[in-house]
């Protein structure tokens, strides 16, 4: 049973819980997800099972794709709907174009820092349990790369847009950053991964699918490795 297998996540479910639900289903071993989605997201998360948990660190590169929404004129402290208001502000001043323009300077490679929400870890507690408790503390910007964003409907205070990114990026900080530059503030209504390297959302597993439908979608690692661009010289010495 061992190789990749592409989920499409619902929402309210997280990353944990889609792992756990296919490896009771499947009766496997192990099985590990390729890059975290939010409870509040859907779409492609890609599952490592058995022996590809190995092969993670190979398959688990590439772009990702992404269309989303947001609201402008309120920021939240976790940067979407699900969180709590800090800050309202009028957006009634920004223009479209004024919205296109904004979003076209985060093309290219940046510096994002993460959302305090978030389960990158500080002396090895997940922040967004530091969060929970109150605490704010200072992160360290990382390096990402916005390839491409595209407005796909706009009728403002909502934005609809599609992204292409780097692995590493928040889109809920992306729109957080937006809100800011802008001057009226902003948080993420709606996130829907399309694909994580060659994983497209066409084809995947839902997860209500029985084991045998499961099993018949799981693709072998060697194909993964393939697909995902890694040689056939590391694929044999792993």
């Amino acid at each position: 049973m061992n190789g990749v297998l592409v989920i499409d996540k619902p929402a309210s479910l997280t990353s944990h819980d889609v792992v756990s639900r296919v490896k009771r289903k499947l009766g496997a071993k192990k099985v590990g997800h390729l890059g975290t989605l939010d409870p509040m997201a859907t779409g492609v998360l890609v599952l490592v099972i058995d022996g590809a948990t190995k092969c993670a660190r190979l398959l688990d590169g590439g772009k990702k794709e992404y269309e989303a929404s947001l609201v402008l004129g309120a920021e939240t402290d976790t940067y979407d709907s699900e969180g709590k208001v800090t800050s309202r502000a009028d957006a009634a001043s920004v223009t479209e174009r004024g919205v296109i323009d904004a979003l076209s300077k985060f093309v290219g490679k940046i510096r994002q820092v993460p959302p305090m929400y978030s389960s990158v870890k500080k002396n090895g507690v997940p922040l967004y349990k530091l969060a929970r408790k109150g605490i704010t503390i200072e992160r360290a910007p990382k390096d990402i790369e916005i390839y491409s964003i595209v407005v796909t409907s706009m009728a403002i205070p909502e934005v609809s847009f599609s992204v292409v990114c780097s692995r590493g990026t928040y889109v809920r900080t992306l729109c957080h950053d937006l809100g800011k530059a802008l001057g009226c503030g902003a948080h993420m209504t709606r996130l829907r991964r399309t694909a994580s390297g060659p994983c497209g959302i066409e084809g995947a597993a839902e997860m209500d699918d029985d084991k045998d439908a499961l099993i018949k979608r799981i693709i072998p690692i060697e194909e993964a490795l393939r697909i995902s661009g890694t040689s056939t010289e590391v694929s044999e010495a792993v």
